[in-house]
């Protein structure tokens, strides 16, 4: 497994950044606007702003990314942590970097207080899904969107 640095996103990282999150939305099938992610970039590199940043930087720049927020839930008397986005560069998968990434975000939940860390995935993504069942259970909730 390579080391990996987990840091929070900064504006410097946003050449590097956008590359990784153009992948993430091509996996996911996914087009945003331009305007869309300009502020979700200013979002994530201002410290009292959500969703919260994070990437895993390699020895040749950034191959990771991790964006987190928190909410008040009605099951639990403190706040949530959703992990929104989750993406590794393809070719450096099964290295340790998205593992690395979920366990900061689990360290920032708990630095928060947060009682629980839930994310969701698509059914076809039996890879992450792997590494996924090795860090949190699977529940039995399916989503529905308007």
């Amino acid at each position: 497994m390579a080391a990996y640095r987990i840091r929070a996103l900064q504006a410097e990282d946003q050449a590097e950044w956008r590359r990784l999150w153009q992948g993430y939305l091509r996996f996911y099938r996914q087009r945003l606007p331009d305007p869309v992610t300009a502020v979700t970039f200013e979002r994530l590199v201002h410290p009292q702003q959500e969703p919260h940043g994070l990437v895993a930087e390699g020895e040749a720049g950034l191959v990771g990314l991790a964006h987190y927020l928190f909410h008040r839930s009605t099951w639990s008397a403190t706040a949530v942590c959703y992990l929104e986005d989750l993406f590794v560069d393809p070719g450096i998968r099964g290295h340790g970097a998205g593992r690395a990434l979920i366990q900061a975000v689990y360290a920032a939940a708990d630095a928060h207080g947060a009682s629980a860390v839930y994310w969701m995935t698509q059914e076809f993504n039996a890879e992450a899904r792997a590494l996924y069942d090795t860090l949190a259970h699977r529940t039995s909730f399916i989503r529905y969107e308007r």
